[in-house]
């Protein structure tokens, strides 16, 4: 992992862009850029810019973590489910098919945690039993593991945000998705989610739950897209540390996006009025987490500019292209 001293030097220029001008026009960028080459339109991530480095400034090598953890886990689940990806040329960046993202993000859980309005613990805590079309035993405890992992879909974001109250049944019966689609999804969607706690396990890590996102490509094959279990995309805790702090009553220790937005609520900002100060010692220290999901994970030291598994990953990207 990298030290303290060689993050602090990138925080200042971590928000950097990457142009790739032999793919054709860029027709649109911003987070995720889309070149025009020929008649397709090929799409370019790297994950340079989140909600909250443009409130924090940017985590150090963040795009680099997210964007190799991501492949790292495209080729685990390879035989799952394909995927959008088209290449690597470098670490920094994944050339993707441009492809019609499904309406439904799907929310796998394997424990019952969360203190929003929305979150599952909330709602049991108040007394429910059946949350989301999904039957409760009694006597769960908050941060506790579910019986079996379960999804809760969410709609797309859009001009009123994400929809927490969608069934898996919805999704079909409001037309987001036919039935062979939807089933098809949730099957891959639990694989993965199997497969991610399995070796987050074996690597000291609790896989608590994630966010996946599905898409169409114009063969009409459904596949993988966006981010796989990285630390923006999913929650992570320390697995050596979790049964203590739960029996103290403490919170479990996050290895995630989480850590971020806690140092947040503890200087009292949620997301309304004037954002705390950028500050690059959170920066650091975000990023030095974001590395150590990436070692954890993969087994590989973080090394800007390396790829963590080298031709293998590449030519299992390839295959899927």
């Amino acid at each position: 992992m990298l030290t303290e001293t060689e993050l602090t030097a990138i925080v200042p220029i971590a928000l950097t862009g990457v142009d790739i001008p032999e793919l054709g026009n860029k027709i649109q960028g911003k987070v995720r850029d889309i070149y025009l080459r020929g008649s397709e339109r090929i799409l370019i991530t790297t994950d340079r810019l989140s909600a909250f480095d443009r409130v924090l400034g940017a985590v150090p090598y963040k795009g680099q973590v997210l964007n190799q953890l991501s492949a790292f886990w495209f080729e685990q689940v390879a035989n799952v489910i394909g995927s959008h990806v088209i290449s690597l040329p470098d670490p920094n960046v994944t050339i993707a098919h441009e492809c019609e993202a499904l309406p439904v993000e799907v929310i796998v859980r394997g424990y019952i945690t969360g203190v929003t309005k929305t979150a599952l613990w909330y709602r049991y805590s108040l007394g429910e039993r059946e949350i989301y079309g999904h039957r409760f035993p009694n006597g769960l405890q908050k941060n506790q593991p579910l019986p079996e992992p379960i999804i809760t879909p969410t709609t797309k974001g859009g001009p009123t945000g994400h929809d927490e109250r969608l069934t898996c049944d919805e999704v079909v019966d409001t037309g987001l998705l036919n039935r062979a689609t939807w089933d098809k999804v949730m099957a891959a969607a639990l694989e993965i989610f199997r497969r991610g706690q399995a070796v987050a396990a074996q690597a000291g890590l609790i896989l608590v739950d994630t966010k996946y996102e599905f898409g169409r490509l114009p063969s009409g094959e459904v596949v993988l897209i966006d981010e796989v279990h990285t630390p923006d995309s999913s929650r992570f805790w320390k697995a050596d540390s979790y049964e203590a702090r739960l029996a103290a009553g403490n919170e479990p220790e996050n290895f995630d996006k989480e850590f971020i937005r806690l140092w947040y609520a503890e200087q009292g900002y949620r997301g309304d009025g004037e954002p705390p100060a950028w500050n690059t010692d959170l920066a650091v220290r975000a990023s030095q987490r974001y590395q150590q999901v990436f070692e954890m994970l993969t087994g590989q030291e973080f090394a800007p500019g390396v790829y963590p598994a080298g031709e293998r990953i590449k030519a299992a990207l390839m295959h899927n292209s």
